[in-house]
């Protein structure tokens, strides 16, 4: 199906954005927020096949620093995870007009997603984390750690480039510094899940390589709001790549029944 291509002026610099069936506008827009080396691109065709799908539209972007959108000059913060909300998503939801939405977020994605949703709980009409992150588990690091030494190979990094060009590196050290800082490692989502109050599903591979089941089960059991739960055996951390079909059927039954 056609997809629309644009960049919207952010207060930090130019925010790619790309959106999917924006003539379905008599339902509330899916909104996806990317992982730690992610970015439009990378969705490759399931923003596509989910709104096809489910009959949304779908709006996918680049987090300013990724992709196609601006760099940042600076490290990253490490209130990132937090601070989306104003960031590059603000700029989404104001300059295309967004008033509500569902979020849908991978990997750290999903913590920004669940952020969002508690700070603007009048707006989130629901919420999909897919492999989501809810604290720094050893698991966690011992997987970044690994990808770190796959990333001495310039092969890596030139498939990398391909999707990020000049910003890669700090695509990289965002990621790989800021999980394995000591500034980082008590970052939790623990004083977050309470005061979301809107329908949740939690998606989890059980050969997740970033995550154990901890991470999904704490989700959904410190969450305010109704939850549901779909762990997926055989599946590592890109459940929507490795299993579309069950991940959109998960979707689309949740979706549903809203």
């Amino acid at each position: 199906m056609p997809f629309f291509d644009k960049t919207l002026k952010g207060k930090n610099g130019g925010v790619f954005v790309r959106e999917w069936n924006t003539h379905f506008c008599d339902k509330t827009p899916i909104v996806l927020i990317h992982d730690s080396l992610g970015c439009v691109e990378l969705w490759r065709d399931f923003p596509d096949l989910l709104s096809q799908k489910t009959n949304r539209r779908v709006i996918a972007y680049d987090r300013i620093g990724f992709g196609k959108s601006d760099p940042i000059p600076k490290p990253i913060s490490k209130e990132f995870i937090a601070n989306e909300v104003s960031e590059s998503f603000a700029t989404v939801c104001e300059q295309l007009n967004i008033s509500k939405f569902i979020l849908l977020g991978h990997s750290v994605g999903g913590g920004m997603a669940l952020n969002c949703a508690s700070q603007l709980p009048n707006q989130c009409e629901a919420i999909i984390t897919i492999a989501a992150q809810s604290f720094v588990e050893d698991k966690t690091l011992a997987g970044i750690l690994a990808a770190k030494s796959l990333f001495q190979n310039p092969k890596q990094i030139e498939r990398l480039e391909k999707y990020h060009g000049e910003k890669t590196q700090w695509v990289l050290d965002s990621w790989i510094k800021t999980w394995t800082s000591n500034d980082f490692k008590n970052w939790s989502l623990e004083d977050v899940l309470p005061k979301i109050n809107t329908n949740l599903l939690v998606i989890h591979g059980l050969n997740d390589e970033y995550g154990s089941e901890k991470h999904p089960k704490s989700i959904v059991n410190l969450s305010g709001g109704k939850s549901s739960l779909a762990l997926m055996e055989d599946t590592a951390h890109f459940p929507h790549r490795e299993k579309p079909v069950d991940v959109l059927k998960y979707i689309h039954e949740f979706l549903e029944s809203l």
